[in-house]
């Protein structure tokens, strides 16, 4: 038996709308929303009453999707560290390869965003960075130097 894809990423946020609009600045496109709820759902998340709603995004090529989940019920446990360092223990960050990382840095910064360090050139092939979004998210940006990029860093 063989994994065939990774499906997607499925971040919970509290403010569905704020983080849906931050993917979407990215470049990313909303593919669609849904409220779950019932036995069924229950039963995958191990809980009871679960009643949210999901927001599913995809990369612009198609590849690459994220799940943002709003938890109405039971409600969304906080936490311990909404700003916890790119060294704490879990998932930490999402990569993105862009085109322009300065435009994408100025676009978000625009919209709430706040660099977590600097924008980087590592060695001669990329220039990268660490981006805070809603909820904490560390969003991670990396600009392939002397063409587009097929994969990031």
């Amino acid at each position: 038996m063989t994994t065939l894809r990774m499906d997607h990423v499925s971040v919970v946020v509290d403010d569905l709308e704020a983080a849906v609009a931050f993917f979407a600045e990215l470049g990313m496109v909303a593919e669609g929303e849904a409220q779950v709820e019932g036995e069924s759902v229950d039963r995958i998340c191990g809980l009871t009453d679960v009643r949210a709603d999901i927001a599913m995004m995809r990369t612009p090529d198609g590849h690459g999707r994220l799940e943002l989940t709003k938890y109405h019920t039971p409600k969304a446990l906080g936490a311990e560290q909404t700003h916890a360092p790119a060294n704490t223990l879990g998932l930490r960050s999402l990569m993105f390869a862009v085109d322009d990382i300065d435009a994408t840095v100025t676009r978000l910064r625009a919209k709430g965003s706040e660099l977590v360090g600097e924008v980087v050139q590592y060695e001669n092939s990329y220039r990268l960075c660490y981006l805070r979004g809603p909820e904490g998210i560390i969003v991670a940006l990396a600009e392939q130097l002397g063409g587009e990029d097929e994969s990031a860093a």
